[in-house]
């Protein structure tokens, strides 16, 4: 009744619905289940670009005490998962300019983090962030080109 009122289609309402059930499927999984369903491997649950911001948006988040998803004496594999699951959402062809901004926004949200992983163990984490960075930015570029062009073809 109220949607008719607001002038809310039926469409729109399924699109809230599945948006809704996939943040209460991601807010519920852990670095693990995350790097399942960035894999795109993750029975009855495709993946997609609502998908992979709340997967950013989980990685990035902070509890009422100011404490991230990630601390600094996390255990050194659950840092690297959460690298790993970065650079893996920012090689999907669902990417979005949200994800790449929740992207650059976990890079600065854990620049001590990823520094201190790097000069522990010897890894190039931080360079491969800013790589992964940079790739998803010349995705959305080159489908943006794309959907322009299809707009101009299309007129």
């Amino acid at each position: 009744m109220f949607s008719n009122i607001l002038g809310k289609s039926k469409e729109e309402s399924n699109e809230d619905k599945e948006h809704q059930i996939i943040v209460n499927k991601v807010a519920k999984m852990n670095l693990v289940d995350m790097r399942v369903y960035v894999n795109n491997k993750l029975n009855n649950f495709e993946i997609c670009s609502d998908g992979l911001t709340e997967v950013m948006r989980r990685v990035n988040s902070k509890d009422a005490n100011a404490k991230r998803f990630i601390e600094i004496d996390a255990m050194d594999s659950k840092k690297k998962k959460a690298f790993e699951i970065v650079i893996m959402v920012s090689r999907s062809k669902k990417l979005s300019i949200v994800v790449s901004e929740l992207i650059q926004e976990f890079i600065e949200l854990y620049n001590d983090i990823i520094v201190k992983y790097d000069t522990d163990n010897k890894d190039i984490y931080g360079e491969k962030l800013k790589t992964a960075l940079e790739k998803s930015i010349t995705t959305i570029s080159i489908m943006a080109e794309m959907n322009r062009k299809m707009n101009v073809i299309g007129s």
